[in-house]
């Protein structure tokens, strides 16, 4: 088992280190000059509309699909994780607060990608045998791949997100929120384990509609906690604001020069694993979110391509941001502490032991809400392979994972999670380079064509 988890830590610091940097990074710059700066472009058309689906019944979505702000919240119910509190912390901890202007470029480039993911989901959506609307990177793979390398390529991405995110990662979440919640109440965490299936498995058996309804009510409310919680400290540590963002902007290219940096701190530090964490925080290029975009009802793929970039937005600049700015202005770094104890640490210097609850309370949220994105993108990828009789046993299994998790944490579990979510990005972007040209021909069909018609 020690030989197995040092394979597999191998595997996975050449791929987050190297080959999905240089992959994402080139993939989102391609797109960013491809659709000439479209995250600039379109940020108020995707600002306008995710906002404004916050209080309208306006798209409302049909039998067979999501409304195009639903698919957004669990797009963003699945982005918004453990990784915007441990994550970050452990981004900062490693590379110092340079990291975090790393984070920013990954995300702003990110959201060109994701922009590009959302549009070819939409444009190669599915209608199941069941009816409903189903899409995803397996579907664009295919069309970017034809013969048997497409069908292969897209059954190796269907099973490396199905294990990766459905039952391992799923397993990873329920951990943080069994921890987080022994650690605040002292509950035992198989105990929460089960209470956290039960409720899992109740919002899977309703299928698509009960997902949507569940994340689009979750996810303004978490968000809204976290921020609120967050600025409340932020605020209490005004003097040092200024000092977060020099040491955010000096440390990206001189880490040592930041007074209370991490210990050991480089550019290289601060670069990769600012920009791991920040890609792996928003998903950009990791082709997860896409499922969700490619059921919303839209009447041109590029509407949801501007939401899809609002969510990148929302995860990184917004949420992310209120992590990193908590544990700097509280200049927790210096702890020592590393992940999730870090953020508690730094949230605990204000509330003291309800830094401990906030934390607990906040994992439980974006926890929950992402173990509910990622089966949603799982069960997409186990129609595609074994047809819609199979969710059933899927969504129960799933369940098992999530009480599994609960109960400890094994390493080699945890590894292969990571490991299975790296790979998961090369089919995705190789497909997108691929089909760079039809991307660029419907984010054209949009500005020149149907736009003129409405």
């Amino acid at each position: 088992m020690e030989t197995l988890n040092n394979i597999v830590l191998t595997i996975q610091h050449y791929l987050a280190d190297y080959i999905l940097i240089i992959l994402l990074l080139a993939g989102g710059a391609w797109f960013t000059i491809r659709l000439n700066f479209i995250q600039v472009r379109g940020f108020k058309e995707g600002m306008k509309r995710a906002f404004g689906g916050l209080f309208s019944k306006k798209g409302e979505a049909g039998k067979d699909g999501m409304s195009s702000f639903q698919a957004l919240a669990t797009a963003i119910a699945a982005q918004v994780g453990t990784g915007n509190i441990a994550g970050a912390a452990t981004a900062l901890a490693i590379g110092g607060p340079g990291a975090i202007f790393w984070m920013w470029i990954a995300a702003f480039l990110g959201m060109a990608t994701i922009f590009a993911e959302a549009v070819m989901a939409q444009k190669y959506k599915q209608v199941g045998k069941d009816g409903q609307v189903t899409g995803g990177p397996v579907y664009y793979i295919r069309a970017a791949f034809q013969g048997t390398f497409g069908k292969v390529l897209a059954g190796i991405f269907a099973v490396l997100i199905t294990l990766a995110l459905g039952f391992m990662g799923n397993a990873v979440q329920s951990n943080s929120i069994a921890s987080a919640f022994n650690t605040a109440f002292g509950i035992p965490q198989p105990v929460m384990g089960v209470i956290v299936a039960i409720i899992a498995l109740f919002v899977f058996m309703g299928g698509m509609k009960r997902i949507a309804k569940v994340t689009e009510i979750i996810v303004p409310f978490m968000a809204v906690l976290y921020i609120i919680g967050s600025l409340i400290v932020i605020f209490y540590n005004y003097k040092n604001i200024p000092y977060a963002f020099a040491s955010i902007f000096v440390g990206a290219f001189k880490p040592s020069a930041v007074t209370g940096g991490a210990v050991g701190a480089t550019i290289k530090l601060a670069l990769t694993k600012g920009v791991a964490r920040g890609l792996f925080s928003n998903e950009a290029g990791m082709g997860s979110t896409p499922h969700a975009h490619a059921v919303a009802k839209v009447d041109h793929p590029v509407e949801q391509g501007f939401l899809a970039m609002i969510g990148v937005f929302i995860d990184t600049f917004i949420v992310l941001n209120m992590t990193a700015l908590v544990i700097i202005t509280t200049k927790s770094i210096p702890s020592g502490k590393t992940g999730a104890e870090l953020s508690q640490f730094a949230f605990s210097t204000l509330y003291g032991k309800g830094g401990d609850i906030f934390i607990a309370v906040c994992l439980l949220f974006f926890a929950f809400s992402t173990i509910i994105g990622w089966y949603f993108f799982g069960e997409a990828n186990v129609k595609y392979l074994f047809g819609t009789k199979a969710v059933r046993i899927y969504a129960v299994l799933v369940a098992v994972c999530v009480v599994l998790g609960s109960l400890a944490q094994v390493d080699l579990v945890w590894n292969m999670a990571d490991c299975f979510n790296s790979m998961m990005v090369i089919p995705n972007i190789l497909a997108l380079f691929m089909l760079s040209k039809v991307i660029k021909s419907v984010h054209d069909d949009y500005y020149k064509k149907f736009l003129k018609k409405k």
